[in-house]
């Protein structure tokens, strides 16, 4: 049975930490917030009083706190926490902290006989509860078949994105890039004003664009992109969105109608 040192119990790190608990693995966790580790003894987690007691036996020890600042004074800092790890312990680094962080935490790690697995999360505090997460996850074969089983517990998706450390972090920044400009995109989206409530409340009424329109604009966008031999692939996915739109009925229906197609139950 594998033991579990936890540090950070937040709002994600709390509610992942007592689904491994509960899955069976003995957990002490700590956390500056020393309340947030009492409120948890009932659900299976030992509370630790420093991180450096919740560390003591650890055969992995699981970092889910907010900074590279944190992240590094935990196992570098007062309490000289990366001095008492013992040969063959993991360190499970599970915060958005970035590459150059984690290479040099590893890096300092290394001669103490210890690995980081770089294991970045992704989605939510409703889906860190359930085991739903996503993660981005780098480290040696040897490491990652040491987490696998907590890995499972936490995530429904525990995609393997390379064998460094620091791997895990550069495909998370990818997936902030893309979650911060969608973000800001749909903050200053005048499409989503106007089309957006229509999306939550459509019942069938007025039309005001016909999704035909789009059929036929994106058509003659990809027309002109590949005259000019240019790829335009978020374009060509958006006309097959219509596309399947129109095959589905909706073509004559007010093109807000086009969420249903993303629904998976386009009207009859």
């Amino acid at each position: 049975m594998i033991n579990v040192g936890w540090i950070g119990l937040g709002a994600m790190g709390g509610p992942m930490a007592v689904l491994v608990a509960q899955a069976g693995y003995q957990v002490r966790a700590f956390d500056l917030a020393a309340q947030r580790a009492r409120s948890l003894e009932g659900q299976g987690i030992t509370p630790a009083a420093s991180a450096l007691e919740a560390a003591n036996g650890a055969d992995v020890l699981a970092l889910m706190v907010a900074t590279p600042e944190q992240a590094d004074a935990v196992l570098f800092g007062d309490d000289a926490l990366a001095a008492s790890l013992r040969p063959g312990t993991v360190v499970l680094l599970m915060a958005t902290v970035g590459p150059a962080a984690v290479v040099s935490l590893a890096q300092r790690l290394e001669p103490a006989g210890v690995e980081v697995v770089d294991a970045p999360v992704s989605g939510g505090t409703a889906r860190a509860a359930t085991g739903d997460l996503l993660m981005m996850v780098s480290g040696t074969e040897r490491a990652l078949a040491v987490v696998r089983p907590l890995l499972d517990v936490m995530a429904s998706r525990a995609a393997i994105v390379g064998s460094e450390p620091g791997d895990g972090q550069k495909v998370k920044l990818v997936n902030q890039l893309l979650c911060g400009v969608h973000i800001a995109a749909a903050a200053a989206s005048f499409m989503l004003d106007d089309r957006g409530s229509r999306m939550v409340d459509d019942d069938g009424g007025e039309v005001r664009s016909a999704l035909d329109i789009f059929v036929k604009d994106m058509g003659l966008v990809m027309e002109a992109a590949r005259a000019n031999t240019y790829a335009a692939p978020l374009a060509a996915a958006a006309e097959q969105l219509y596309l399947r739109g129109r095959r589905a009925g909706l073509g004559r229906r007010d093109d807000s109608s086009v969420i249903e197609v993303l629904r998976g139950n386009p009207p009859q």
